[in-house]
């Protein structure tokens, strides 16, 4: 019996061998999670950012052009830790089947350079190369790294291939890099010498062997202020990186994935700012792991998107205050179908800014008084309050502006991370 168990093994190291060597592996659509690990890994999240369509975005980026016999490093700092880590990759909005020619995960040591002796080739079904068809997406096999919690790791993706348009997250306020030709395995980042600020095909990072994830990921849901726009880049200062420092110097750490996207809407999709809510909450909140809390901050640009005439957003239709509630209402109730508290969070002050009118301010007063009285969500959290000029309810507190009168500041972030109530989550 032990003699025939042995040749099985054997025969299965083999085969695990061939297939690492005979050619790319086929990815699955995007309603499977495939990815290996040792039978009974627990994989929490760290690190997510949720994609878009190729876009122009707000400033230069590769979206459109995509990629050709280049190398693409990215840069992504987790809020959990462990032993152990995949990524996964979307080609949700690509027309075309992406082929990933190599892939390593390493230690971040500063800019595009990694920490000596830190590279790990991934595979994906221990192949080192993959393919994912259009609108898929794949997870690679697990690759033994430790990391703690807010240490940051390089993703390094190779493509020999033209990608065509790129799927990928428009404002990352971190600097991705790209050399020319193949420098996946490379410790210094001296080829990589051009850098944006957004995140290519790159949707998670998980990981194994920590701890953080027994108490279950917090995900926060909404727009440019949830994505951090007006933050400092490479800084990791928006408020849901400041709000998990907080859990962790509480003694309670857990998994802060930030799912916001600039210019979001609850109601209506848009090809520069994303799915509605509605049709990205599975995969950008429910689909996460060990998700248990969603704190909800959305509805700005709906109010006040009707308000102006962007050639990035037509149309541009008037929405009422009950239209946001009812959109609320229903990714509250698919929330709690998984068991997934909601906090909801009142929108911000915004006097000044150019949709700031009469009429979308009606509108706002009347979602923040829903917001604070219904009860329909499991707890609230009043940024409106927070953030307002103690003199001028309607304008945010010129301390916490990064100037256009509607984003915050760093010091903004950090005021609107302090006013959660962590019990809560």
């Amino acid at each position: 019996m032990r003699s025939s168990a042995l040749r099985v093994g054997a025969s299965l190291l083999a085969l695990t061998a061939v297939m690492a060597a005979s050619g790319p592996a086929t990815a699955r659509t995007a309603t499977d999670r495939p990815g290996s690990a040792r039978p009974g890994t627990t994989w929490s999240a760290g690190w997510a950012a949720p994609v878009q369509r190729p876009s122009e975005g707000f400033e230069e980026n590769w979206a459109l052009k995509g990629f050709a016999d280049q190398t693409v490093r990215q840069v992504v700092r987790v809020t959990g830790g462990g032993t152990a880590a995949r990524i996964r990759l979307s080609n949700l909005y690509g027309s075309e089947p992406l082929r990933i020619a190599g892939a390593t995960v390493a230690r971040t040591a500063g800019g595009a350079s990694v920490e000596a002796g830190s590279v790990r080739r991934l595979t994906f079904g221990h192949r080192r190369s993959v393919t994912i068809p259009a609108g898929g997406e794949t997870a690679s096999d697990a690759a033994p790294v430790r990391v703690a919690p807010f240490e940051s790791l390089t993703v390094t993706l190779y493509f020999a291939e033209p990608t065509g348009p790129s799927t990928f997250h428009a404002q990352a306020y971190a600097k991705s890099y790209r050399a020319e030709g193949d420098h996946g395995a490379d410790r210094t980042g001296a080829a990589f010498t051009a850098y944006t600020h957004s995140w290519y095909y790159l949707s998670d990072v998980e990981l194994a062997g920590g701890g953080a994830g027994r108490r279950g990921s917090v995900v926060a849901f909404g727009d440019s202020i949830t994505d951090g726009f007006g933050s400092t880049s490479d800084a990791n200062s928006r408020w849901p990186d400041l709000l998990a420092e907080r859990l962790a110097a509480a003694g309670t750490p857990r998994p802060v994935l930030n799912s916001g996207i600039g210019g979001n809407l609850l109601l209506h999709d848009s090809p520069w700012y994303g799915d509605r809510a509605g049709a990205r909450f599975r995969r950008d909140v429910l689909d996460k792991p060990g998700v248990r809390s969603v704190i909800l901050l959305q509805g700005l640009n709906d109010i006040g998107f009707s308000e102006v005439d962007l050639p990035t957003y037509k149309p541009n239709p008037q929405v009422s205050a009950e239209q946001v509630i009812a959109g609320y209402r229903e990714l509250i109730a698919r929330a709690h179908a998984r068991g997934v508290r909601v906090v909801g969070a009142t929108i911000l002050p915004f006097k000044g800014a150019e949709y700031h009118t009469a009429r979308s301010e009606a509108k706002r007063a009347a979602i923040n008084e829903w917001i604070r009285t219904s009860g329909e969500f499991d707890a609230v959290v009043d940024f409106a309050e927070v953030m307002a000029l103690a003199s001028d309810p309607l304008a945010l507190d010129p301390a916490y502006d990064s100037g256009d009168h509607k984003h915050p500041n760093d010091a903004g972030y950090r005021r609107m991370a302090e006013a959660i109530d962590l019990g809560a989550l």
